[in-house]
């Protein structure tokens, strides 16, 4: 029955890729409907300002309805993958463009409260992405790459122009932040409680 679903799945998502190449108002409709709420989720873990990601998004969308004759289906997800790559390549090339990225030097001042890792249970998805978003950009930038979009060291030195090591260091310092302001949420959370 899986089977049967997933390869139904295949054919309707073959179909609209081919809709949306003889550019149907209604496929592209469609296809803004279904993935506009992930792209949007992506790319705000990127770029902090609403007003930028509504940007960024219609120049993703604009490019994608310009390139979907390129683009070359993989099976199930590929689209998705495809759409997901393009719109973070658009965040990191508006960051390039429109901030000077600060990689910080240190984060040696922030306090550890725990030796242990937080517990992420009871956080909701909502405060985790806030917590993200307030990351200095650099740090911001890493951390995504390397922890959605599973991208090595050398991948994302590349993509940033920085060195493997600069890399390295800003994803520790990501999550050494990250690590001091959950443990500091709990401690909030439990003292209010």
């Amino acid at each position: 029955m899986f089977i049967k679903h997933k390869k139904n799945r295949d054919i309707e998502e073959q179909k609209l890729i081919e809709r949306l190449r003889l550019k149907e108002q209604s496929a592209w409709k469609e296809f803004y409907e279904f993935y506009s709420g992930h792209l949007t989720y992506v790319c705000m873990r990127y770029v902090k300002n609403q007003d930028d990601v509504y940007d960024i998004l219609q120049n993703s969308f604009i490019k994608m309805f310009h390139s979907i004759d390129s683009f070359s289906y993989r099976g199930s997800g590929s689209l998705k993958a495809w759409i997901t790559r393009l719109l973070i390549n658009e965040s990191l090339k508006f960051l390039r463009d429109n901030s000077k990225i600060d990689y910080p030097v240190s984060s040696d001042d922030l306090p550890i409260l725990e030796e242990e890792e937080p517990c992420l249970d009871e956080i909701p998805e909502s405060i985790i992405l806030e917590l993200i978003r307030s990351l200095p950009d650099g740090y911001r930038m890493v951390f995504n790459l390397y922890v959605f979009e599973e991208k090595s060291h050398k991948e994302i030195a590349q993509l940033l122009g920085i060195a493997e090591s600069s890399s390295a260091s800003q994803l520790h310092r990501a999550k050494k932040m990250l690590m001091q302001q959950i443990q500091t949420y709990n401690q909030f959370r439990a003292n209010a409680l």
